[in-house]
């Protein structure tokens, strides 16, 4: 089979290329996902998220290497596997991140990606059912829209953030960031507006859409041209244990994210050379930053007990009533099956030198341990306050096990292997412990389970962190756009000597913006379409390419 664009990887970038690149009826594209379908209904009812985190069908379920400085435990990572990747099973919350970070990203030699530059690209994805203004766009594929239910905890939350101090905040994505309030959520009618649904869905009927479901791919098929210079070709893959084959006639678009497109590049043999040998893989380019540079945004919970049995627990109040729950979705799509968890929120700073929010919280009204997958822990009433460093210091390695293209890589996230990350977190749960002791929570505090009353130093409250912390979902970096030795990928996304090859996802953050991450890789993507679209194929070197020819091969 033959197409003018192959994709890999039907996640939050896959959907997103796949519905831009198909509005030229002239152009064919196709779309390879390891997953299902998105079939089921755990992921379009938002409260879904929670079985979505024990699927084993749409979930990759993956690990890390033990962490050193997390008392070598092996931490959880979920990742969406099904179409619309983490989107299908995210928390459906829509941040961005703040300015600074996408100017950040201009200022290391990423050209057009300054907030200003991104901007434009945030607008035309998003369908703001509050209306368009200067940061939001309407008529968008992702439906962006408040919450329709939400928890009086929450309300408590916002009002105790504002007792602490903080301002209220009702646009995260809008002027300022720092404050407290609600999150917005990529829900439309009470469901889930996952990549998928938003941009995948309504164009299926299209003739030059192929899409391929149940498959992973293996290896990035190149061949030399005329000047010795690799060029991707097209995709193989396995389906049903038979390896196939798809050609590429323009570009191979590599959208796995920031595990499985690493992996895919080595497998293809582009990477370190020295790491590349070592797995009996033969190196057609040498990038030593292929795997490097994964950031991931670490998390622990401040959590306690309510004296009011309000929270979304799985006591027998709430089992009962779970028959006028369904009722209420399927007649008007608002209750507790439209909640996405982590109803409000709050960026602050960390101490007063910082210039911009440092922390970010989400809040839970229900009692959460091990991502939710504790039920006895949900059991009784209470609500847990989450934590996060939004900017850490410490780095990671995506790494090969195995020339096996099945089994995943190593994660090795090397989580606080910075200093400064271990203090950040330890100043995060006493800003939470803070928020949580203001009069708008005395009605509902009880005993707080986790520290607990007799963590109070900042040694004790070190240890519990590195005991509990896990990820908060946002992996990013592992081919990371830049001017640098470290890059794999130039400004434009193209993989550094070799053609017709680009890496779109969350992978390419050169940095991890202080956020969610799933609106980000969404804006990359509509950028990148925008960048693909706009690129001259009569000839079959592109500038990049002539700048790297005096690379090592």
């Amino acid at each position: 089979m033959e197409f003018d664009y192959i994709i890999v990887g039907a996640g939050s970038a896959g959907c997103v290329l796949a519905s831009r690149l198909t509005e030229d009826a002239s152009v064919s594209v196709c779309l390879l996902e390891a997953g299902p379908s998105d079939w089921h209904p755990a992921i379009h009812v938002p409260l879904g998220l929670l079985w979505m985190m024990r699927s084993s069908g749409m979930n990759w379920n993956l690990d890390t290497q033990p962490e050193p400085e997390l008392a070598g435990r092996r931490l959880f990572w979920p990742r969406g596997k099904t179409l619309g990747g983490s989107s299908s099973s995210n928390a459906m919350c829509y941040i961005r991140g703040h300015a600074k970070d996408y100017d950040d990203w201009a200022a290391l030699g990423c050209k057009g990606w300054s907030f200003k530059e991104v901007l434009p690209y945030f607008k035309k994805s998003e369908n703001q059912e509050r209306g368009a203004d200067e940061f939001h766009g309407t008529g968008g594929p992702l439906n962006v829209a408040d919450l329709r239910s939400s928890n009086e905890l929450c309300h408590a939350f916002v009002k105790a953030g504002v007792e602490a101090g903080y301002p209220h905040n009702r646009d995260f994505n809008g002027a300022r960031q720092e404050g407290v309030g609600f999150f917005q959520v990529t829900q439309k009618n009470g469901e889930r507006c996952s990549a998928a649904k938003g941009y995948l869905t309504p164009v299926r009927a299209r003739q030059n859409l192929t899409v391929i479901t149940g498959v992973q791919a293996t290896r990035i098929l190149t061949e030399l041209n005329q000047r010795g210079v690799p060029r991707a070709t097209g995709v193989q893959y396995v389906k049903g244990g038979r390896q196939l084959a798809v050609q590429a006639t323009r570009e191979v678009l590599l959208s796995a994210g920031a595990i499985f497109s690493p992996q895919l590049l080595m497998l293809s043999g582009i990477g370190d050379k020295a790491e590349l040998a070592a797995m009996g893989i033969d190196c057609i380019k040498h990038l030593p930053g292929v795997g490097k540079n994964l950031q991931d945004h670490l998390d622990v919970m401040v959590v306690q007990q309510s004296r009011k049995r309000v929270s979304y627990n799985l006591g027998v109040g709430n089992l009962v009533k779970g028959p006028w729950f369904l009722t209420r979705y399927a007649l008007r799509r608002d209750g507790i099956l439209t909640t996405n968890g982590a109803e409000a929120c709050g960026f602050i700073k960390s101490d007063d030198q910082q210039a911009i929010p440092d922390l970010q919280f989400h809040f839970t009204s229900a009692k959460l341990k091990d991502h939710g997958r504790n039920l006895s822990f949900l059991m009784g009433h209470g609500y847990s306050l989450h934590v996060c460093n939004l900017r850490p210091l410490s780095r990671g390695t995506v790494s090969m096990v195995s020339k096996d293209p099945l089994q995943p890589p190593a994660i090795h996230a090397n989580y606080l292997s910075h200093p400064d990350d271990i203090a950040k977190m330890v100043k995060g749960v006493k800003h939470a412990r803070r928020i949580l002791s203001q009069g708008a929570m005395d009605k509902y505090r009880s005993d707080e389970v986790l520290p607990g009353k007799t963590v109070q130093s900042d040694a004790d409250i070190e240890k519990f962190v590195r005991q509990y912390a896990e990820t908060i979902y946002h992996p990013v970096g592992t081919c990371k756009m830049g001017v640098d030795d470290m890059a794999v990928v130039d400004p434009e996304l193209r993989v550094l000597g070799i053609e017709q090859l680009r890496v779109v996802d969350a992978s390419v953050m050169p940095l991890l913006v202080g956020g969610n991450t799933n609106a980000p890789t969404i804006m990359i993507a509509e950028k990148a379409a925008d960048m693909i679209v706009n690129t001259d194929y009569s000839t079959r070197e592109s500038r990049a390419m002539r700048v790297q020819l005096s690379g090592s091969l």
